[in-house]
């Protein structure tokens, strides 16, 4: 199994800085770009764009809820048509920028409470899958959820995911804080080395979850992103060549 390291990118607002891209664009596979919802805007997508394509990763839209003020952490009551149509519109935008660049559209990645919201929900999974299928592209989440019976029925290409720098809960929910929080290095080994070989996650209450997952993400915007991604690159390299 391959299995590759995905971020969430391009959260940076005008003058305000936020993340650590630069420093983790040599060391993650897959780049999911904010799209101007719940982060980004214009110039930073345009650099984010430039940057990821030169670094030679692949680049996947992150739309998210329109609230910027909360980070897209808080969650919204949004018909199908709604949510199919914030997702069209952002990654719209991205694809304006891709194109600019010669590169291609490779995924989209909901954010944030749009993520946890799709999850739980096949309606509104399927208004993401309408979007993902205009792109003929695939989609990221989470094994066992709303996001890849959806993509499956749909027949999309799906990645799995697997979060280092999250907890879990005990119904395989992730637990986000609406501040971004540092998650020791030590703590992150582990769980990407459990799940690897293990293919377990522990829930904060004790349980252990199955697991399966292509990728592992790990955000840009907590405090030690650069050396938690560092060890992971090293735990996932260290993986790829056991026989």
């Amino acid at each position: 199994m391959r299995v590759s390291i995905n971020s969430d990118m391009g959260e940076s607002v005008g003058i305000h800085s936020f993340g650590h891209d630069d420093a983790l664009l040599g060391l993650i596979d897959t780049a999911n770009v904010a799209c101007g919802f719940h982060a980004g805007d214009p110039s930073g997508i345009a650099e984010t764009v430039r940057k990821a394509a030169a670094a030679g990763v692949t680049i996947g839209a992150h739309p998210g809820l329109p609230d910027l003020i909360g980070f897209g952490r808080r969650e919204m009551k949004l018909l199908p048509d709604e949510v199919r149509d914030i997702v069209r519109y952002q990654v719209g935008a991205l694809v304006g920028f891709l194109d600019a660049e010669g590169v291609p559209l490779d995924h989209i990645k909901p954010h944030g409470s749009l993520y946890g919201m799709v999850a739980r929900d096949e309606e509104l999974m399927e208004a993401v899958c309408d979007v993902a299928e205009q792109y003929e592209v695939g989609v990221f989440g989470m094994t066992g959820t709303a996001h890849e019976r959806v993509a499956s029925r749909r027949g999309l290409p799906f990645t799995s995911e697997f979060y280092v720098d999250l907890g879990y809960r005990a119904d395989g929910s992730l637990i986000i804080a609406r501040r971004p929080q540092a998650t020791p290095v030590e703590i992150a080994t582990e769980r990407a080395k459990r799940a690897l070989t293990e293919g377990v996650a522990i829930a904060d209450t004790g349980e252990r979850l199955p697991m399966t997952f292509t990728s592992i993400c790990v955000h840009s915007d907590t405090p030690n992103a650069t050396d938690v991604a560092r060890a992971i690159r090293a735990v996932v390299d260290e993986h790829r060549e056991e026989p």
